[in-house]
């Protein structure tokens, strides 16, 4: 057997990342229906305790060992901090400045710092014809970007500041994402890891909520409500999980490109429910980018060893996640 690595590519990686990568493609849509009565903060709150409950839950299901170690806990206090409640409430904040396709647009940038972040920490390999594919990526958000900022009916300090909000959530993100990649949290239970990470979330997120804002206010609409339960429950309990254990497999570098992928659907959504309508810029920003993925994961033909008059074919071990 070889030790050959798992890619996007293999059957046990690929889908968990397209189920992820459809769901939170929807989000975009349900996150503007959390705006507006009730602060941002809050509404992250409500969000993270949803899914840290149905986290718990799920383990107990399992049942797993759900008090961790001292240096876990702390482990999953700063994953909780940077994934569940920096990288939310900035984006949260961003699109009371932008548009949320401009959000999600910027936010597949998210494929830099995954790349070096986890080249520099987790010495993650980097192939020519990645760097080529994510060159060509970037191109095509660049040309997207181009687009919503044009689209965009607000001014110049307006897009600035939302720019460095999704910003600053893309940091966080990035940060979480090189921590599920290492050696400590490889040996950890993700559906315990993740539970307490995002207790601990919703605790600052909470905490935060309650110092700018005041006490807890609620919308008891069903949009509202059903806006929560989906977020909370199917867009972080169900996928989180399986995002973590995409970066495991592959590193954050290839699990970056859902981010790559999602305004493209987050736009298929918005045509269908908010009659978007595609310009040329963000057609031809929407090909390049798939172009420059289709390079970048395309898995390079095996080329047989020959040993003197044998030629012997490389052994392919079955792709599992960890």
């Amino acid at each position: 057997m070889s030790d050959e690595q798992p890619t996007l590519l293999s059957p046990r990686v690929l889908l968990p990342f397209a189920l992820v990568t459809l769901i939170w493609g929807s989000t975009w849509i349900v996150i503007k229906g959390q705006l507006g009565v009730v602060p941002p903060s809050w509404s992250v709150t409500y969000r993270f305790a949803v899914a840290a409950i149905a986290m718990f839950v799920f383990a107990a299901m399992r049942r797993e060992q759900i008090w961790i170690g001292a240096r876990a806990m702390v482990f999953a206090a700063v994953l909780g901090a940077a994934q569940f409640a920096l990288n939310f409430n900035f984006v949260y904040r961003a699109e009371q400045h932008i548009t949320s396709g401009l959000v999600a647009v910027l936010f597949a940038l998210l494929i830099v710092p995954n790349t070096l972040l986890g080249r520099a920490f987790l010495k993650t390999p980097l192939e020519g014809r990645f760097l080529a594919g994510a060159g060509i990526a970037i191109v095509g958000v660049g040309l997207m970007i181009l687009h919503e900022y044009r689209a965009a009916a607000v001014g110049a300090g307006e897009v600035l500041l939302g720019t460095a909000l999704t910003l600053a959530g893309v940091m966080s993100a990035s940060t979480a994402n090189v921590m599920q990649g290492t050696v400590f949290a490889r040996a950890q239970s993700m559906v315990v890891m993740i539970a307490w990470a995002m207790l601990f979330g919703a605790l600052a997120d909470g905490s935060y909520a309650w110092i700018t804002t005041g006490p807890p206010v609620i919308e008891s609409t069903p949009v509202y409500l059903g806006g929560v339960l989906y977020l909370g429950i199917i867009a972080s309990a169900v996928t989180f999980p399986l995002y973590f254990n995409v970066i495991r497999a592959v590193g954050p570098g290839q699990a970056a490109w859902s981010s790559v992928l999602i305004p493209i659907i987050a736009m298929g959504f918005s045509t269908v429910f908010e009659n978007y309508h595609w310009a040329a810029l963000s057609i031809a920003g929407g090909i390049v980018a798939l172009i420059g993925l289709v390079i970048a994961v395309a898995k390079r033909p095996e080329r047989p060893s020959v040993s003197g008059n044998t030629v012997s074919m490389p052994v392919q071990q079955e792709d599992r996640l960890p």
